[in-house]
């Protein structure tokens, strides 16, 4: 999977307790286009539409500290389609629970190149589980 992209508005809702991540509910966006530097929410970006997609809520497997370094280690994901899901290029992921602001962002994988998912079709979202979805330091 490629590497993760921290939303830079990410890093001052942690300092102000937007997130609670171990038990809050984190989803995936699916866009075509990188989120920006002043993205923040969900409503900023332009996503594809969902409705030929299963269920893109992730399940936490642990939310640790040890050593001053913070783990966020998340269940890979299946996405399977059951028309056309696409294109999209990036995997954003959020936080569905706030609601002030509503759905931060968090970050996001490039994919490298757009995809599309065609009928029956899946995409295996891979988080990392050794060194988990992302680390705070």
């Amino acid at each position: 999977m490629a590497a993760f992209n921290k939303v830079n508005q990410f890093v001052e809702d942690v300092a102000h307790g937007v997130h609670n991540l171990a038990t809050d509910t984190i989803t995936v966006a699916l866009c075509n286009t990188a989120p920006t530097g002043s993205d923040a929410v969900l409503a900023d970006l332009t996503q594809v539409s969902y409705a030929d997609c299963s269920s893109r809520v992730v399940t936490t497997t642990s939310s640790s500290e040890s050593g001053g370094l913070y783990k966020l280690v998340l269940t890979d994901l299946t996405l399977t389609s059951s028309g056309t899901v696409g294109p999209f290029r990036y995997v954003v992921l959020y936080n569905d629970t706030p609601t002030s602001p509503a759905d931060p962002l968090v970050g996001y994988y490039d994919y490298g190149s757009s995809i599309t998912l065609n009928n029956t079709e899946t995409l295996e979202i891979d988080f990392d589980a050794a060194n988990g979805a992302l680390t705070i330091q």
